[in-house]
């Protein structure tokens, strides 16, 4: 039989995942390890399939899209080893104490739970990575939420697909029904933020849209928490012993990351600020002639061509490269539905032209003067070479600029006047971005333990990041019981400790392949419990 993607006909989503949240959240982290293996287990069985239909509706190259699938079941495989160590569920007890010194303390568990179904918005970027089987819907099954996935436009077909082998293989595991549906349509996803029966969502995407949604979240009778990534120019600040021991290799690796996939990662580094006269011929020189790439969609690229012109318009910026001018002919845009219209499986349309990348100059003064506009992202290959003549400007430039995903220094540790600045430069930085890299270029964001990709507002929503396996925090809230007996609690919490689960016990970290067990509390000592 051939899974559907939502419930049966009749059944509403929302309700099928308000049922299906609490068999979810109550099987052991071992059995959704499981579930979650077998669903990156489907999804790599089917690559071919996969990539193809990815190829066919994103123009992205196949290397690319196979990469972005390995990335895709390697979290969903991280994610399932978190949940076999047991550590996210932060198990903590405390035992019944008459002279603690702010009081007699009662016997207290603690543990995080899952708040409940999540909505995820799909992004257009990454089709796999970001999309119907992204981070974001890994981290919220781990955590044991349903979720909700409302499919992205730019890739119908894919988005189709991918969903029927998750349901397929959620049901083949023996996840409850309703763990996981599609929607389609910008009002479906409106409706399901808005509804009661949704404890959480998440967004990767603009500013604009990401900022309407958030609002609409926190809006709601029941505000609920909006994890949404939006926007972020990831600046690049190279000093001037940098420029001169590296200077070329600087210029050349700026050129890669920022041209990189056309540009449409939401860590392409949008600022490089040089000391003047060091990089303009160079980076010039490298993008003459740069073959581009095309963009994702059609939507993508007329926000382009729009925010581009805004940039070059600027009084303040000169154009050093511009290969997307008004007289370039613009590929016929094919006939497709509406955002709230399913499109029907059909062929995609032929490759559009290459873009090619953009480049402007503006001085620190200039960006001091008006960050909205020289610091604005723009989604796609163009970014803005800010030139300093003092080093301390640096700095001036560092205390203007919003929230970051990512700031960079390129810098010389041995070099005494440039370690001084370095060291002030990351202070400003390390307010201001979520990661801060040293040497390098931040397009590329490891699914790993310690990774941060979130940062202060307007690239994030909240202090959680979206990637790595701490991000499965977005999804978990605190329930400490009181006093319960021990038949009372959740397994996590028993004495036994059938999960096998490390806890802190009265403050000290323990393994569970220790003999240490809490006392069974004496009510008899604890402070009485207020029957409220």
């Amino acid at each position: 039989m051939t899974p559907t993607l939502t419930p049966p006909a009749g059944t509403d989503p929302l309700a099928a995942a308000q049922a299906a949240a609490r068999p979810f959240a109550a099987l052991a982290p071992s059995r959704r390890a499981d579930i979650l293996r077998a669903v990156a287990t489907t999804l790599d069985a089917d690559a071919d399939r996969l990539t193809a239909l990815a190829g066919e509706e994103t123009h992205l190259p196949p290397a690319r899209l196979r990469g972005e699938l390995v990335r895709t079941t390697f979290q969903l495989r991280l994610f399932a080893d978190l949940l076999d160590d047991g550590g996210y569920l932060e198990v903590a007890v405390d035992t019944a104490d008459p002279d603690w010194p702010t009081g007699p303390r009662p016997q207290l568990r603690r543990m995080m739970v899952p708040v409940g179904p999540v909505l995820v918005f799909a992004a257009s970027n990454f089709p796999f990575a970001f999309s119907v089987a992204g981070g974001d819907t890994a981290a919220a099954l781990a955590a044991g939420c349903p979720v909700l996935l409302k499919a992205h436009p730019g890739h119908p077909r894919l988005s189709r697909h991918t969903a029927r082998l998750v349901v397929a293989a959620l049901t083949d595991a023996g996840a409850p029904g309703g763990v996981f549906a599609l929607l389609e349509g910008d009002d479906s996803g409106r409706a399901a933020l808005v509804d009661h029966r949704v404890r959480a969502a998440a967004f990767t995407g603009s500013t604009r849209v990401g900022r309407l949604l958030f609002d609409l979240a926190a809006g709601r009778p029941d505000p609920i928490p909006f994890y949404g990534e939006l926007g972020s120019v990831n600046p690049v600040f190279v000093t001037p012993a940098a420029a001169r021991a590296r200077g070329p290799r600087i210029w050349s690796g700026f050129v890669e990351s920022f041209t990189l996939g056309a540009g449409q990662f939401c860590t392409k580094p949008g600022l490089l600020l040089a000391p003047a006269g060091a990089a303009e011929q160079a980076l010039v020189e490298a993008l003459e002639g740069h073959p581009g790439a095309a963009m994702l969609n059609d939507r993508l690229q007329d926000g382009y061509d729009r925010d581009l012109a805004a940039l070059t318009a600027h009084p303040g910026a000169t154009i050093l490269v511009n290969t997307r001018t008004p007289e370039t002919p613009d590929v016929p845009a094919p006939d497709v539905p509406a955002p709230d219209v399913p499109a029907p499986d059909v062929p995609a349309p032929d490759v559009p032209a290459p873009v090619g990348p953009a480049l402007v100059t503006a001085t620190v003064s200039a960006l001091v003067a008006d960050p909205d506009a020289l610091a604005a992202e723009v989604f796609g290959p163009a970014s803005v070479l800010v030139t300093y003549t003092d080093p301390a400007e640096l700095l001036d430039a560092a205390r203007v600029l919003e929230g970051q995903l990512t700031a960079t220094i390129h810098g010389e540790a041995d070099d005494p006047q440039d370690a001084a600045l370095v060291r002030a430069l990351l202070r400003e930085l390390s307010e201001r971005a979520g990661r801060v890299l040293w040497n390098g270029w931040p397009t590329g964001v490891s699914v790993t333990h310690a990774m941060t990709h979130g940062g202060p507002y307007p690239a994030t929503t909240s202090l959680f990041t979206s990637v790595g396996t701490s991000s499965i925090g977005r999804f978990l809230r605190p329930v400490t019981y009181q006093n319960l007996t021990d038949d009372l609690l959740p397994e996590a919490l028993r004495d036994a400790n059938p999960w096998r689960l490390p806890r802190r016990l009265d403050g000290r970290l323990v393994q569970p392949d220790t003999t240490d067990t809490p006392d069974t509390p004496d009510t008899t000592s604890v402070a009485p419990v207020s029957p409220q």
